[in-house]
């Protein structure tokens, strides 16, 4: 019989509390103490739940949040600057191709000509000696007139001279394969506004992955791309990477890139390589 008594029941309240005062002491607190226990045990639930949220949120919203922006400008700056020796080493390839690819020009020919010299008086001390009047033992050996001096370095023949004279030469241009990806070329592909622009934009769209930045990851990422000949920025790879993540938030970035001016190559636009380095550094570390 005692086991199925609720002890907190209004119908044992009742028996024990029968002919006692009911309007407060004891009975008050046993009348309202399942009200007390429902709400001890949602604050319980309330602490617990912050107990394992709060650490989330510090982990992911407060790293972000003192992540600066001008932090990533600051990036891109010098990523750009590191290029200039890529770029630098394409120059030169591209100047060694020009010079091997030039075309042979042919030696002019000259018109052998004489000198006159003319005939005056002076002192000993201001003749030159090519000017000298030859002895009449050197006049048996030449054949050329008294008082000139001979320039047997071209040729007699005025006909060949008048040819080189009116010859017009017309270098063709060699034909550039439509779908070819040059590494290097005449003129190399441009961003809109130039260097500046294309930090600009590198500095609005990179995001430090979350993930690197737990984990202290940093380093150097390079990324080749191809720039089409209409601008566009086709394939994307990575040549030198350094963590999965940083690798891809690079590719990512490079492929919200806006038209480029395209390169050229004989005066045609044509499917050029461009090499970007983007280095993520967390600030204050």
């Amino acid at each position: 019989m005692a086991k199925d008594v609720d002890l907190s029941s209004k119908e044992w309240r009742d028996i024990v509390f029968e002919g006692k005062n009911q309007e407060f002491g004891a009975y008050e607190l046993r009348k309202n103490s399942d009200v007390r226990h429902n709400k001890a045990m949602i604050v319980v639930v309330i602490i617990l739940a912050l107990a394992f949220v709060l650490p989330l949120i510090v982990n992911t919203v407060l790293p972000k949040a003192e992540e600066k922006p001008e932090d990533l400008t600051e990036q891109a700056m010098v990523n750009l600057g590191d290029a200039t020796e890529d770029e630098q080493q394409e120059e030169e390839e591209v100047q060694e191709r020009y010079e091997e690819e030039q075309p042979e020009v042919l030696p002019e020919e000259v018109l052998n000509t004489v000198k006159v010299t003319e005939l005056a008086i002076v002192d000993d001390d201001k003749v030159n000696a090519e000017d000298e009047i030859k002895t009449q033992d050197e006049l048996k050996e030449t054949t050329t007139a008294f008082g000139q001096s001979d320039f047997d370095k071209g040729t007699d023949d005025r006909n060949v001279v008048r040819e080189h004279i009116n010859e017009i030469v017309v270098e063709e241009k060699k034909p550039v394969e439509e779908n070819k990806v040059f590494t290097a070329v005449e003129q190399m592909p441009q961003f809109p506004g130039g260097d500046a622009e294309l930090m600009k934009h590198i500095q609005k769209n990179l995001k430090y992955p979350p993930v690197a930045m737990e984990n202290n990851i940093q380093g150097r990422v390079v990324v080749q791309f191809v720039v089409t000949k209409t601008g566009k920025v086709g394939e994307v790879k990575v040549v030198r990477g350094k963590d999965p993540d940083l690798d891809k938030e690079a590719v990512r970035v490079v492929k919200t890139l806006p038209d480029f001016i395209p390169g050229k190559m004989n005066g045609q636009a044509v499917n050029v390589w461009y090499t970007l380095p983007i280095t993520f550094k967390l600030q204050g570390v």
